[in-house]
């Protein structure tokens, strides 16, 4: 659907045309039809009363607020319970009849805000229940229930942003529980959630992600699954894990975003942003981020081989998280083959395949394989403080210039200009990092922004000439 802005430009042209001769007047009622010229004005009416009600409603739910913490200490425990029951209730019930009005406008808007407005009470309910029955927690704890909840409500809902508030809630609550990821006692689910994060994570969001149609809740999703993971290997002590874990630390993300398909856990195909497409975007940054720190010197140098008795062994829940997250990885994979045999019979039998870039799925996966075989051999066999440092410099060279190839096939200046921005963060450190002279660093900086701009101005007139021959 176009956007106000553009309807309300067009509606300006339209009349011109119209003034001109340009258009006749069953033209300009065709276009007025299409394009819904008489909404235009509902609309903006629309907007400006949902302003008002939100400020009224702001204004409205302070003098609440106040009143309560005014008298907050003279009313009896049953009365406060009633309040702050009475007002979660009334907010979500409201919010939810007007959202689900058949007629969408103001209404459903209102109804959506009023929904979100109902999670946050209930996590100033669950805040105020435990101090009034004197049930002390910690900060974590609170988070991690009340995103429970909010999950529970999103899938009830069927909300969007009611799961992207859950992902929050629990993210910040996974984050502070870091600290006591180990000696977790008060409640047993409450360990199980915290310590199988990673798995659970992928459990509670992705499928929501499809039940919702949501892009950003299955992207937001994503990050949750690789943060949990990479978060509680890095607070363990990862430096002081085993080899293989280190190396799976490296390896395991990139190839499990990588490998996911929509055609792995649907049957029809999505009417929004291809999933598999998402991961594999997150994969390929996921991939950038890694090769660039592991392209520093300074950390080849801090690592050395440990021994046996320095090696600190993992808990059994990571363990456990490892050994899920890594069977699923090998299936997806597994499930690429059929498609390297597809085309290696229309080779053998000369059909032309389509275009494709350098990022292939075998070209990922001899990355994916080199930077968890240099990490591995670095820990456990001989250290490698030069070569590991040329090969990762190597690999993100190799996957910069991937990027711009992609563009380039593509078309698409968000791929381009990704790649030329990261084969200039590689040129900008490296001179940074190694000390030379300030005349050869300058004139380092003047190539890189002279190739920049020749780039720029370069692949502009590459997609403008591919346009015209197309």
């Amino acid at each position: 659907m176009p956007s106000d802005k553009f309807s309300r430009q067009l509606r300006q042209e339209a009349e011109q045309w119209r003034s001109e001769g340009l258009i006749t007047a069953s033209v300009y009622e065709q276009l007025a039809q299409r394009y819904q010229f008489s909404n235009i004005e509902t609309a903006a009416r629309n907007r400006f009363v949902v302003i008002l009600i939100g400020l009224g409603s702001l204004l409205l739910g302070l003098a609440i607020i106040t009143f309560i913490a005014a008298n907050w200490q003279t009313w009896s425990r049953e009365l406060k319970v009633t309040l702050l029951l009475g007002l979660f209730v009334s907010v979500n019930t409201s919010g939810f009849y007007l959202w689900r009005r058949p007629t969408p406008g103001w209404h459903r808007r209102l109804g959506q805000g009023l929904l979100l407005l109902g999670a946050l009470i209930l996590g100033a309910n669950l805040a105020l229940m435990s101090q009034l029955f004197h049930q002390s927690g910690l900060l974590y704890q609170l988070f991690l229930v009340w995103g429970l909840g909010v999950l529970t409500m999103a899938y009830s809902l069927r909300f969007t942003w009611l799961g992207i508030l859950a992902i929050l809630l629990m993210g910040s609550g996974y984050g502070q529980s870091l600290s006591a990821l180990t000696s977790i006692g008060e409640f047993f689910w409450l360990r199980v959630l915290v310590q199988y994060m990673p798995v659970l994570t992928g459990l509670m969001f992705i499928p929501l992600a499809y039940w919702c149609r949501s892009s950003w809740l299955f992207r937001l999703g994503a990050i949750a699954i690789v943060y949990s993971l990479e978060a509680s290997l890095i607070h363990l002590g990862l430096v002081n894990s085993p080899a293989w874990v280190v190396a799976s630390a490296c390896a395991l993300p990139p190839a499990l975003l990588w490998a996911y398909n929509d055609s792995l856990w649907v049957k029809h195909p999505l009417p929004v942003e291809s999933f598999g497409r998402i991961a594999r975007t997150l994969a390929v940054s996921f991939l950038s981020f890694l090769f660039y720190v592991l392209s520093f010197h300074w950390i080849w140098q801090t690592s050395p081989i440990l021994t046996g008795e320095e090696v600190s062994p993992l808990p059994w829940f990571v363990l456990s998280n490892l050994f899920v997250l890594g069977a699923v990885t090998i299936w997806e994979w597994l499930q690429l083959f059929p498609q390297l045999g597809v085309s290696l019979i229309n080779r053998s039998q000369k059909v032309n395949p389509p275009v494709r870039g350098l990022l292939t799925n075998s070209v990922v996966g001899i990355m994916i394989v080199t930077s968890a075989l240099i990490t591995y051999w670095h820990l456990s066999i001989s250290s490698l403080p030069i070569t590991a440092v040329w090969l990762f410099n190597l690999l993100l060279f190799l996957l910069a210039t991937g990027l711009i190839r992609e563009g380039l096939s593509q078309g698409q200046r968000r791929l381009f200009w990704g790649g030329m921005m990261l084969l200039t963060l590689q040129i900008f450190s490296r001179m940074l990092e190694y000390n030379i002279g300030l005349l050869f660093k300058s004139l380092v900086l003047f190539l890189c922004g002279v190739g920049v701009i020749a780039a720029g101005v370069w692949f502009e007139h590459y997609i403008k000439s591919g346009r015209v021959n197309s």
